[in-house]
């Protein structure tokens, strides 16, 4: 279950090392139809190191450039290092081959969705989420140019096509939730799985509708498209979701829960300094901070842009987890048969721990 595509999926320009042999997973901690994600990604060759060796820590996460923007600007700034940690940020190819590098032991944290958290769980891994730095899905609902007229409901999407990464990510799990709670006949549309290239086939009329982010939304809004729903503004959040929706967080390992907690504690410290940067600096300052290498090919000034239009609607004010939208993620899984009902003990995965302290 994919957390987001990647703004640079190939993570072109980007320092990264395959690192196959250090993602050895026994029976109880393989993470059933997540493996097949291509190979994850590494800026470090290094195995895994042990607890409280020194304060250097390594975090991966997916290379979606939204997802990432607080703990580069946290780090930028110096926020980790005002905690006594030298971080090193892990850039791999989704959440997931985020997740299966943290329950290999190739990292010591992780920051994916909480759909791959919710996901990891259930199929047997063992792992605390003890912080949220994302609280909205970075996805909105487009209408492609030539339909945008005629549809102008999630309802009226019945008979239609509509675009998606694939079945079972989280997009797809979005978009059946959103059409359950229209009273939309999910059976009446057709799902064309198209990958992470969702723009081109919406752009030129091949799907009438998508799941698709940004800067595909603003591309597609430029050329006579429609937002139908956007799930990055939290009025539409609110409004079809009923709130936030747990999206973008940090997990660790259980089996080192109980001696990284004091690190844990700085982790969470330097994070909300970091969201709290992103939510008031200037867009050139969070753009400044970022890896030039993350940047290629980007339209810089756009990016600016899409930041200062989303980021006090994604980013929380702090890193507190919001149980209500842990629950809303956990109804989208259950509606989209993705997550069986009491399949994951939401008191054991979540760690509240490391921020009260």
């Amino acid at each position: 279950m994919g957390c987001c595509e990647a703004t640079n999926p190939d993570l072109i320009g980007v320092p990264v090392y395959h690192g196959e042999a250090s993602f050895a997973l026994d029976r109880r901690t393989v993470l059933k139809g997540m493996l097949g994600v291509a190979g994850v990604m590494f800026v470090s060759a290094c195995g895994p190191k042990p607890v409280g060796e020194g304060t250097k820590v390594r975090l991966a996460f997916c290379g979606q450039l939204l997802c990432v923007v607080p703990y580069e600007v946290a780090r930028a700034r110096g926020h980790f290092a005002a905690q006594g940690i030298e971080i090193e940020l892990v850039y791999t190819r989704g959440g997931n081959a985020a997740m299966q590098a943290l329950v290999g032991g190739a990292v010591e944290y992780a920051g994916t969705s909480f759909d791959v958290a919710l996901q990891a769980v259930a199929n047997g891994a063992a792992i605390r989420r003890f912080a949220s730095t994302g609280r909205l899905p970075l996805y909105a609902l487009a209408v492609a140019p030539q339909r945008a007229e005629a549809i102008r409901t999630v309802k009226s999407l019945e008979g239609t096509t509509v675009g998606i990464s694939g079945l079972g990510n989280a997009d797809h799990a979005l978009l059946l939730y959103l059409l359950q709670e229209a009273g939309a006949d999910a059976h009446a549309i057709r799902f064309a799985t198209i990958g992470n290239n969702l723009f081109d086939a919406l752009r030129i009329g091949q799907v009438d509708a998508a799941m698709v982010q940004e800067p595909a939304l603003s591309l597609i809004a430029g050329a006579g498209g429609r937002e139908l729903v956007n799930f990055m503004e939290m009025e539409d959040s609110r409004r079809h979701l009923g709130g936030p929706y747990e999206f973008m967080g940090v997990a660790v390992r259980s089996s080192e829960r109980d001696q990284r907690l004091p690190e844990m504690r700085r982790v969470t410290r330097a994070l909300a300094k970091g969201l709290a940067d992103t939510r008031t600096i200037p867009p050139d300052d969070i753009v400044a901070a970022l890896p030039e290498a993350l940047l290629a090919g980007s339209d810089v000034a756009q990016l600016k842009q899409i930041i200062e239009r989303y980021r006090l609607s994604l980013y929380p004010e702090s890193v507190s987890i919001d149980l209500d939208a842990v629950r809303r993620v956990v109804s989208a899984q259950e509606v989209a048969n993705l997550l069986k009902p009491g399949a994951v003990d939401l008191d054991t995965l979540l760690d509240t721990a490391a921020i009260e302290g």
